[in-house]
């Protein structure tokens, strides 16, 4: 994995860079502002970036918006120690993949990385229904699920039940991840959402899954 690390604590940068070799991965690039994150993920096309939530120069959120805008195959990973609920629902709104407490276990966050690199959402779950509420759409007709071809109903539904990588949908799918890929592509686009993670969000909202899970701790 190809790795951009945005923060604007040194130490925490050389935390994280040594953390991330020591499994494996490659650091490819460092930025201490939103700015910076931006300019950097421009250059150099990370697979993913660790961006703390609050930066100088340029917001993280800002930031964010524009990767995503800019960059849609670049996953973005909030990192923060605060307990802002808020922010992470602004991040996720933006275009977040996912959210990292820095108080986790390093087994732990690398387990989420990877998830998140195959394609799995890695939301706090009682954010989750509230995530829609910034960004969804309904119109006259009825909520935009109902707007989603046979197929793509089943794809939205998989990811409601927690199956959300192209592997396992194909697997699931008897497809090609090409064809998953194409279904996907068309679900973000008549949900109005911008990532998986949003996808399961609004599966909550819509009461297309059954019980949430628990939270990250």
């Amino acid at each position: 994995m190809r790795a951009l690390i945005a923060d604007d604590h040194s130490l925490v940068r050389r935390a994280l860079r040594s953390l991330l070799k020591e499994y494996g991965h490659e650091v490819v690039g460092e930025a201490h502002n939103g700015l910076e994150a931006v300019e950097v993920a421009r250059a150099i096309r990370p697979e993913v970036v660790l961006m703390d939530l609050s930066m100088p120069d340029m917001t993280s959120l800002t930031a964010i918006r524009l990767i995503s805008a800019e960059m849609p195959e670049i996953k973005v990973i909030v990192l923060t120690a605060s307990e802002d609920d808020e922010g992470v629902l602004e991040a996720v709104k933006f275009g977040a993949s996912g959210y990292f407490n820095k108080n986790i276990e390093s087994d732990e966050f690398f387990d989420l990385l990877e998830a998140v690199i195959s394609g799995e959402p890695a939301l706090p779950a009682k954010l989750a229904p509230r995530v829609l509420d910034e960004f969804a759409h309904v119109d006259d007709g009825g909520p935009p699920h109902e707007e989603l071809t046979p197929r793509e109903r089943d794809v939205l539904e998989l990811m409601a039940e927690g199956i959300t990588s192209d592997r396992d949908l194909a697997e699931r799918l008897f497809v090609s991840e090409n064809t998953v890929k194409y279904h996907l592509k068309n679900v973000f686009g008549k949900l109005h959402t911008r990532n998986r993670a949003q996808v399961v969000a609004y599966a909550f909202r819509y009461g297309l899954v059954g019980e949430e899970p628990s939270p990250p701790t």
